[in-house]
C-alpha cells in the first residue's frame, strides 16, 4: 500500500493537519457540531465574529434560500467577547484543531479592543479581521472597500496583538490585489477570501424585499467562480497565504481553490446541508493526491497553468 498523501499545511505560522477550516458565521462557535462532527478531524476552526459587546443582529426575516445558495443578513449577532471568551473558549481548548477567531468592530477603535483582549487568551491561535461584511449597517464593509481605510484598520490591529492576524476581504472591490497588498503591507499574516456577495431577493406579492435588512449576503455554489478568480488574483499579488472560501461542497470544488493559489479553504454554507461536508472534502481531496501519486497537498497550490 502507498503512503498517505501529507495533507498539512502551515497558515499564518499555524501548522494545520490538513488545509480545510469550518468557515465563520455557519460553524457557531463549535458545540453546535460537536455531536455531527470530529472536530479534531478539521484543520481548523473559525468562529462566528465576536465584538466586544453583546449584539442582537438583524431583526427577522433573516435568512432565504435561492437559486444554488443562501441570502443571510444575520447581522453578525453574538454574545460579546467576555461571554464568548468564559463560555465557549473552554470548549474549544478541548480540541486539536486549530481556533480561529473572527472579530469585527464598530469604529476602528473597537476592533483594537477586541484584538487586543484575545491577546492572551489560550487557545486562539489566530485572529481573522471582518472587514467586509456586506449586512452590517455600522463598520463592517465599509472598513474593507477603501484601501486607505482597510490600511489603517489592519495596522491598527496588528500593533494591538502577536496574534496571527487574517483579514477577510470583501468580493465587491474593484481590484482584488490591491486589497490584498495593502493587507500585506499593512501586518496581515493572511487572507480570507471570500466574503459573502451582497444581493437582494424580493417578495413579489408584497413587492418588498424579503430580508429585513433588504440587502444580504449571498453564499453557496452560486458564488464559487468568482471566489475562484478572486484567489487566483490575489494569489499572485501577494506572498502571504490566502484561505479560499464560497460555495465548496465537495473535493473538486476545494482543489479549484489550491490549484488558483489558496493554501487552506474554508467551508461553509454547505455544512447546513450536510455537517460532514467538510470532513468529506478533506477525504476526497486525499483521494484525488493519491489517484495522481502526488506526495502533498502543497503539490496542488499555486500550480494552475493559463496560457
Amino acid at each position: 500500500m502507498s503512503k498517505a498523501p501529507d495533507m498539512a499545511v502551515t497558515i499564518a505560522g499555524i501548522r494545520m493537519k490538513n488545509p480545510v477550516l469550518l468557515a465563520s458565521g455557519t460553524c457557531g462557535y463549535g458545540p453546535e457540531y460537536a455531536d455531527l462532527i470530529d472536530l479534531n478531524a478539521l484543520g481548523g476552526i473559525t468562529v462566528k465574529g465576536i465584538l466586544a459587546v453583546p449584539w442582537e443582529g438583524n431583526t427577522p426575516i433573516r435568512l432565504t434560500e435561492t437559486p444554488a445558495g443562501l441570502l443571510n443578513a444575520i447581522g453578525l449577532q453574538n454574545p460579546g467577547m467576555e461571554k464568548f471568551i468564559s463560555e465557549y473558549m473552554p470548549f474549544l481548548r478541548r480540541h486539536q484543531t486549530a481556533v480561529i477567531v473572527n472579530i469585527w468592530g464598530r469604529t476602528m477603535e473597537e476592533y483594537g479592543e477586541v484584538a487586543a483582549r484575545f491577546d492572551d487568551v489560550e487557545g486562539v491561535h489566530a485572529l481573522e479581521l471582518n472587514i467586509s461584511c456586506p449586512n452590517l449597517k455600522a463598520g463592517g464593509m465599509e472598513f474593507g472597500t477603501d484601501p486607505k481605510t482597510a490600511a489603517q484598520v489592519i495596522s491598527l490591529v496588528r500593533k494591538r496583538t502577536r496574534l496571527p492576524l487574517i483579514p477577510k476581504l470583501s468580493p465587491t472591490v474593484h481590484a482584488i490585489a490591491q486589497f490584498a497588498r495593502v493587507a500585506e503591507e499593512s501586518g496581515a499574516d493572511a487572507i480570507s477570501l471570500i466574503n459573502s456577495v451582497p444581493a437582494m431577493v424580493i417578495d413579489v406579492e408584497r413587492r418588498r424585499p424579503v430580508l429585513s435588512n433588504g440587502v444580504g449576503g449571498l453564499t453557496g455554489a452560486a458564488i464559487r467562480p468568482i471566489a475562484v478568480r478572486l484567489v487566483w488574483q490575489a494569489a499572485r499579488a501577494v506572498k502571504i497565504p490566502i484561505i479560499g472560501m464560497g460555495g465548496i461542497s465537495c473535493g473538486r470544488d476545494a482543489l479549484e481553490f489550491l490549484i488558483a493559489g489558496a493554501s487552506a479553504v474554508a467551508v461553509g454554507t454547505a455544512t447546513f446541508l450536510d455537517p460532514g461536508t467538510a470532513l468529506r472534502v478533506v477525504s476526497e481531496i486525499e483521494t484525488y493526491l493519491q489517484k495522481h501519486n502526488l506526495a502533498s497537498v502543497r503539490d496542488v497550490i499555486g500550480t494552475l497553468e493559463v496560457s
